[in-house]
């Protein structure tokens, strides 16, 4: 028999792998809290885990293909037509569709960078060629060389809005003023995971830019704010040609009803939700406050993390924070994003800062 291997596609060489937080692990060492994955440290909100009891009791078979009853809640939620929304496995799996639905070899895709990690891995996989855009010195999104950079062969940009991982915003008046730069037939997505952590009001909300622009896109997920990050459910809104292209390249009943059951349980209890994405804005005021206080350069985060540029001493305090309980998210040579999580192990966080600043 030959001894070749099955053909694979080209464009899957060197793809960077996807780096989620590490776990925070206790053994032999001090109770150890997780702040690398930008997860909400409150349980499920009232009735959502009722609802996935509920739910789990039908295990053998087949969700909704078409969500029907989270459809319909988001519809009202938002106030926008069934046919203008998709959802996925998450935002990042609806973005996969997004590449999918617009871009293969020889497109272009641009975001900035550093952004979200996802977006080299889901671009390169579909065959399209990222453009990578470098943030401002603030860490903020160029947007005005972003529109320079668009080319005949540009395809889709992302807006990561805050931006993972610096927690950076554009504001509504650049935002505006770039979207008026785009060609009409180039699709912009305003990846908006984070958007509830938001306390800046010239913030647009993507949702009011998406109603008179055909060509924007906007994603949230449940994964953030609303606490539900282990059951992968997010959603686009987006007009008819765009949101009708991701249900074509969905991965059919990808999302549980689990995770269906229990997104609409999480919108209905949106009031505590509210409150508890409150506290932890206030706890991020605080963390931000104190390590500014400490000496830090803190870019300003509308995002429920922080981000600290380290460089080369990136690697030696992701090791102390974790020596003393905490585990962050390192970028090698670039920096640490820290989630804001319990108010223990922020404390934590912060004392290793304190310490680790005085050895700079």
């Amino acid at each position: 028999m030959s001894e070749t291997s099955p053909k694979l596609r080209a464009e899957l060489e060197g793809i960077p792998t996807y780096k989620p937080g590490k776990p925070a692990a206790a053994a032999d060492g001090p109770v150890a809290y997780k702040l690398s994955s930008n997860e909400n440290p409150y349980p499920p909100l009232p009735g959502v885990m009722e609802s996935v009891v509920s739910a789990a009791g039908a295990f053998n078979r087949y969700p909704d293909m078409a969500c029907t009853g989270l459809m319909n809640e988001l519809a009202d939620r938002f106030g926008v037509p069934l046919t203008h929304l998709a959802t996925g496995t998450g935002s990042v799996g609806v973005a996969q569709q997004l590449l999918q639905a617009t871009s293969g070899p020889g497109d272009e895709v641009i975001y900035a960078w550093r952004s979200f990690e996802a977006y080299p891995i889901i671009t390169q996989i579909s065959g399209a060629t990222s453009v990578k855009v470098p943030l401002t010195p603030g860490d903020v999104h160029d947007l005005d060389a972003m529109a320079d950079a668009i080319t005949e062969r540009t395809r889709l940009i992302f807006v990561c809005n805050p931006n993972n991982p610096t927690g950076t915003v554009v504001r509504r008046a650049e935002l505006e003023r770039f979207l008026d730069r785009v060609p009409s037939d180039v699709l912009v997505v305003l990846d908006e995971a984070y958007r509830e952590f938001i306390r800046d009001s010239e913030v647009p909300d993507g949702v009011e830019l998406y109603r008179e622009r055909p060509n924007v896109c906007v994603l949230r997920t449940f994964s953030k704010a609303y606490g539900l990050a282990g059951l992968r459910v997010g959603f686009a809104i987006a007009h008819e040609p765009v949101a009708a292209a991701l249900r074509k390249t969905a991965v059919p009943f990808g999302v549980s009803q689990l995770a269906q059951d229990a997104a609409v349980a999480s919108l209905r209890a949106e009031d505590e939700l509210l409150g508890r994405v409150g506290s932890l804005v206030s706890e991020r005021a605080r963390v931000v406050e104190t390590l500014r206080g400490q000496g830090w350069t803190v870019p300003e985060t509308q995002a429920n993390f922080v981000w600290l540029r380290l460089g080369e001493r990136t690697l030696d305090f992701a090791s102390a924070c974790e020596q003393a309980g905490v585990v962050v998210r390192p970028f090698a040579a670039e920096g640490v994003r820290v989630t804001v999580g319990e108010t223990e192990a922020n404390d934590i966080f912060l004392k290793t800062t304190e310490a680790f600043r005085k050895e700079l």
